[in-house]
């Protein structure tokens, strides 16, 4: 503990499942699990679906502590939607479209990035931290 410091309470009261010595860990393996499935397979697809199902039952039920929110954003923040939105409605235009060359999705352009195991791995964990940041809120 820093001194200066009072410990976060937060962590005190969690259940052990929930501390980052088993998070990070179950994390990591997690992802280099995930990172054996070509893109795009129906392996992968099924083990995204269970994942997220495990993640939003989680959210859902209540068992995981929320971090407080503020109660309100402040304006600024607003700003930070707008290429939010952008990039969803591009996707989404070039998901209707098909991916053609001239429109690629954001999954086609991320194909020769996410050929490699590393890469794939790496992605795994990064949409994992997001999805669990968005349980915890």
């Amino acid at each position: 503990m820093t001194p200066g410091r009072s410990p976060d309470p937060e962590s005190a009261a969690a259940p052990t499942w929930l501390r980052p010595a088993v998070l990070v860990p179950v994390t990591i393996a997690l992802s280099l699990v995930g990172g054996r499935f070509r893109s795009f397979s129906p392996a992968a697809t099924w083990y995204v679906l269970g994942l997220s199902a495990v993640l939003a039952g989680l959210g859902l039920s209540g068992r995981v502590p929320k971090r407080p929110v503020p109660a309100r954003l402040p304006r600024a923040a607003a700003w930070w939607l707008v290429p939010v939105l952008l990039a969803g409605l591009l996707e989404l235009v070039d998901f209707l479209l098909g991916s053609v060359p001239a429109h690629p999705s954001l999954s086609r352009l991320l194909d020769p990035v996410l050929a490699g195991y590393l890469p794939r791995c790496a992605g795994y964990a990064a949409w994992l931290a997001v999805f669990w940041w968005l349980v915890r809120r």
